[in-house]
C-alpha cells in the first residue's frame, strides 16, 4: 500500500499513513484542538487528548483508567506492563496520573509506534519504553515480580491472538506480577458471549478476585461490546468500582461474587490447546 502523508499542520485533515497492521489513520477531533482518534483499517483503536492526557473519551478506556487509578493510593508510581500499545492513551494517563511510574509496553507494529511517537509526541518526562515485540514474547522476558499492573489491551485485525486469551499466558502473567499486583484486560465479544465467559472463567481459575465491567446491552448479549475484566489475588475494591462505573457518560455495570459466577454459567477455561482469537466485530460495527 503507498504512503501518504499529510502535515500536522493542515487543520482538519487527516493523517495516514501504511503500517504493519494495515492503514494507520489519525482523525483530528473536529470539537477539540490537539484531540486524535487512531484507526486501523478503519477501526477505532485509540483516541489522545494531547493537551490533556488525563481525558479518556472511549468509554473501555475510561474503565481501565479506573483500574489504574484504584490500584494504589492516588499519586504512587506503579510499574505497568501494557500487552498492546496502540496510541498509548493509557501509558499517557498513567504518566499523568501517576508520575514516575515506570512502564513498558508490548507494540509489534514498529511502523505504528514510530508514527504515533512522530505525530503524538509522548509528554516531557514520561517513562514509558514501548518494546517492538510481540505480546506473549515480552511477557516471558520480563523478570519475576517486575510489575504492579498488567493491562492486556492487544487485537489484530480487530482480534484479540488466541495465544494471549490462555490459562498459560495468565501463568505468565501472575509470574510477572508483584504480590498484590492487578490484572485487567480488554476483551470484546457479542452475542451469546461464549468467549466473554470463557475469559472470566479462565480469569477465576488464576486469580483469587476477579469482577467485570461492560455496557448492560453487551451483559445481556444484545450488542456486541467491551468487557473489561479486572483480576487480583487480595481484594479488589469492587463498590468503588462499581460506582466510578455506572457514573461514566456510558454507564457499566460490575458483576462480582456471585453475579460473576451465574454470568459465567459453567463456561470452559481455556487453555493453549483450546484457544482462539476474539470474534471478529459484526459488519457495521464502525460504520
Amino acid at each position: 500500500m503507498a504512503k501518504r502523508r499529510l502535515r500536522r499542520g493542515d487543520a482538519g485533515k487527516a493523517l495516514t499513513e501504511a503500517v504493519g497492521g494495515g492503514l494507520a489513520q489519525l482523525m483530528p477531533d473536529p470539537d477539540r484542538t490537539g484531540s486524535w482518534e487512531l484507526l486501523i483499517d478503519g477501526a477505532p483503536q485509540s483516541h489522545v487528548d494531547l493537551a490533556d492526557p488525563t481525558r479518556l473519551r472511549f468509554e473501555y478506556q475510561r474503565r481501565l483508567g479506573h483500574v489504574a487509578d484504584l490500584a494504589a493510593p492516588p499519586g504512587r508510581p506503579l510499574a505497568v506492563l501494557h500487552l498492546g500499545g496502540g496510541a498509548l492513551t493509557v501509558a499517557r494517563y498513567i504518566a499523568a496520573t501517576r508520575p514516575r511510574s515506570v512502564q513498558q509496553v508490548a507494540e509489534p507494529d514498529s511502523g505504528l509506534t514510530a508514527f504515533v511517537r512522530r505525530e503524538l509526541p509522548l509528554p516531557d518526562g514520561a517513562r514509558i519504553r514501548v518494546r517492538p515485540a510481540d505480546a506473549r514474547d515480552l511477557l516471558g522476558r520480563l523478570p519475576d515480580g517486575w510489575a504492579d499492573l498488567v493491562i492486556t489491551d492487544v487485537f489484530a485485525d480487530a482480534r484479540t491472538p488466541a495465544h494471549c486469551t490462555s490459562a498459560e499466558f495468565l501463568d505468565e502473567v501472575r509470574r510477572v506480577l508483584r504480590p498484590g499486583g492487578w490484572y485487567a484486560a480488554n476483551v470484546t465479544d457479542g452475542p451469546p458471549l461464549a468467549h466473554l465467559r470463557a475469559q472470566v472463567a479462565t480469569a477465576a481459575g488464576r486469580f483469587a478476585e476477579v469482577c467485570l465491567a461492560a455496557e448492560p446491552p453487551v451483559l445481556r448479549g444484545r450488542r456486541f461490546g467491551n468487557g473489561i475484566v479486572c483480576a487480583a489475588d487480595g481484594p479488589l475494591p469492587t463498590v468503588e468500582l462499581a460506582g466510578r462505573c455506572a457514573r461514566d457518560p456510558a454507564p457499566a455495570r460490575l458483576l462480582a461474587g456471585r453475579e460473576l459466577a451465574d454470568f459465567t454459567a459453567g463456561a470452559p477455561v481455556v487453555t493453549d490447546a483450546t484457544a482462539v482469537p476474539s470474534p471478529p466485530p459484526p459488519d457495521g460495527t464502525f460504520g
